[in-house]
């Protein structure tokens, strides 16, 4: 696996958790690919600033409205580094 940077894991942190139901922990972990102890900085630091609702009846994580639209400014951003990485590269 590649080496991925702060803003990766906290992406792949909120899609898991933007499904209708939310995401337990657990699911977040094994597809975001992280320790127990590093998922749990994570969702603290996302928590903290309020891009993960934690439903405690349910005890599963959803992205709240604040995190849904930083996954989509991060993914315009990846785009736009994509387009630029292929027009200087020819």
């Amino acid at each position: 696996m590649k080496h991925r940077n702060r803003l990766e894991i906290i992406a792949l942190i909120l899609q898991n958790a933007v499904e209708a139901n939310g995401a337990t922990q657990k699911r977040i972990m094994y597809k975001a690919y992280l320790s127990y102890h590093h998922l749990k900085s994570y969702l603290v630091l996302l928590r903290q600033n309020e891009l993960l609702f934690y439903d405690e009846f349910r005890r599963t994580y959803k992205t709240t409205e604040k995190g849904e639209r930083f996954l989509h400014i991060y993914y315009g951003l990846n785009e736009v580094v994509s387009m630029t990485n292929s027009i200087i590269s020819r």
